[in-house]
């Protein structure tokens, strides 16, 4: 327990609040104070800094996925790579973060969210550059494998840094600001990346992660002073983290190798895993992942499944329209980059006032509506054909865009409020790994539309009839799922009253 403060020393300490309150200003902590005792932490805490801390960070990694679907064709051009195995460029990223994340996640909230997330900028940006020099199709999956590990320590702790210093009135309108900040790296992304391309080559996005996340590995270093670690000193539970992995990963492999035999092999592997994982965590006095918050909470459990639905259904839609312009309708790079900006940039532009109309209205509302836009946009996608006109495409885009808007920051602010404050980092955690499970899902779905419409060929003229053919089954389903997830985010319940 931190030493009782005098009156002078906790003037002192207001004091240096209001000081701290600069946006650029260094966060300074009285060193009596604790570093897991987290009131002490707010007292103490530039919220403005920790919020652009956490923004940037949120920036960084939608801002590389984005840019690199744009740049897809060209690597496989580069590599000579069937589509389904430059898949896997994208894939290999989310199935590694997915198995780190829960796992780095409990790390962070016993030994510190800010120093796993600084580990995380770090990896991330060395694996960057590894990215963007690698010799061949191999090395490059297996380095986008390891800049996910760098992505898990960031996904896990940003929002769960963020939720530690605001309280849960202002929760929402920060909450719509970080995801008006991923939305705005995935709005820059296919524009700068698409650009860079067509002027530099596919490994220019790469390389400029890494003067990105330097600034913001330095900014972060000079700027965060305070540390939160709400679960300090209890065990880190190894087995159950090595369960979660495996399983996961044969889970999500196995779903990319359907329907052959490996694949359905995998897959059970992966679920018999997944479920002595649980049988664990159940058993176990600190568990990784407390299965728990599952059992006890309604809001927590069917917001963590409209979330991975949402992403299941949404995630490869970026993926399948930037091959379907640069390869159906001849766009260069660049170009195609331009029209899917139109869903990102909808999407940051709604996404604060989403949160901020969560923080008023039941989140399970706005998310629902949200959801069902969605559904709508995925439909219309359907109906896409080699004379499709471009307004009825960039019409599908802003509807998802505003659909997600609505569901993404609200759904974020019901799970974090759904839990206590020493689980922050477990519960960001594992929501985004309901993101990136269902992005891997996402892709996962493609893989196996693939695999069974084209095959293990390059996408060259002969095959675009049998691509277009793919997509489209690809975008019913997701439709499919999209309406299905509205019924999951209403089943919520309301979340009453909030601490």
């Amino acid at each position: 327990m931190p030493e009782a403060l005098t009156p002078k020393a906790a003037g002192d300490t207001m004091r240096q609040s209001k000081t701290a309150n600069h946006l650029f200003a260094p966060i300074r902590v009285d060193s009596r104070y604790h570093p897991s005792t987290e009131r002490g932490m707010e007292n103490a805490t530039s919220r403005r800094t920790v919020l652009i801390v956490s923004t940037l960070g949120s920036f960084l990694t939608p801002f590389m996925a984005s840019s690199i679907n744009i740049a897809l064709p060209s690597i496989g051009q580069e590599f000579a790579m069937s589509a389904v195995l430059l898949s896997w460029v994208a894939t290999a990223y989310l199935l590694a973060a997915a198995m780190f994340l829960v796992p780095f996640g409990r790390a962070a909230d016993i030994h510190g969210r800010k120093k796993v997330f600084l580990g995380g900028i770090t990896v991330y940006m060395v694996f960057s550059l590894a990215c963007g020099l690698a010799p061949s199709a191999a090395a490059l999956i297996a380095f986008r494998a390891l800049q996910g590990v760098g992505g898990a320590m960031i996904f896990g702790t940003g929002v769960a840094i963020l939720t530690s210093v605001y309280p849960a009135n202002e929760r929402g309108r920060v909450l719509g600001i970080n995801v008006a900040a991923v939305y705005l790296g995935l709005s820059l992304g296919p524009f700068l990346g698409g650009l860079m391309t067509q002027q530099w080559g596919w490994r220019s996005i790469f390389l400029l992660n890494v003067p990105l996340s330097l600034f913001i590995l330095a900014y972060t270093i000079a700027q965060v002073k305070a540390e939160w670690a709400g679960a300090k000193g209890e065990p880190f539970d190894w087995r159950g983290s090595i369960l979660y992995g495996v399983g996961l990963a044969a889970l999500m492999y196995g779903f990319s190798r359907l329907p052959g035999g490996i694949g359905w092999a995998l897959v059970a592997a992966g679920l018999a895993g997944m479920a002595g994982f649980a049988a664990w965590e159940m058993r176990v006095s600190h568990p990784v992942l407390d299965i728990g918050l599952f059992r006890k909470s309604r809001s927590f459990t069917f917001s963590n499944l409209a979330a991975l639905i949402n992403y299941c259904a949404t995630a490869a839609v970026g993926f399948l329209l930037s091959l379907y312009l640069q390869y159906i309708k001849g766009f260069t790079p660049r170009d195609a980059g331009i029209i899917l900006v139109a869903q990102p940039v909808v999407q940051a532009v709604f996404s604060p006032l989403a949160g901020r109309l969560s923080d008023r209205i039941e989140p399970r509302v706005v998310a629902s509506i949200g959801m069902g836009l969605g559904a709508v946009g995925l439909g219309l996608l359907t109906l896409l054909g080699t004379e499709t006109e471009m307004a009825l495409i960039i019409a599908c885009l802003v509807l998802l865009g505003f659909g997600f808007a609505l569901f993404s920051s609200p759904n974020t602010n019901a799970v974090m409020s759904a839990v206590e404050r020493r689980l922050y980092g477990v519960a960001s955690a594992t929501l985004a790994t309901m993101r990136l499970v269902g992005q891997t899902l996402s892709m996962g779905i493609v893989l196996l539309v693939f695999s069974l419409t084209i095959g293990q060929v390059r996408i060259t003229p002969e095959y675009y009839p049998a691509f277009l053919g793919a997509a489209k089954v690809a975008f019913v389903i997701f439709a499919i799922l999209c309406f299905g997830g509205v019924f999951a985010s209403l089943a919520r319940g309301n979340l009453g009253n909030r601490e």
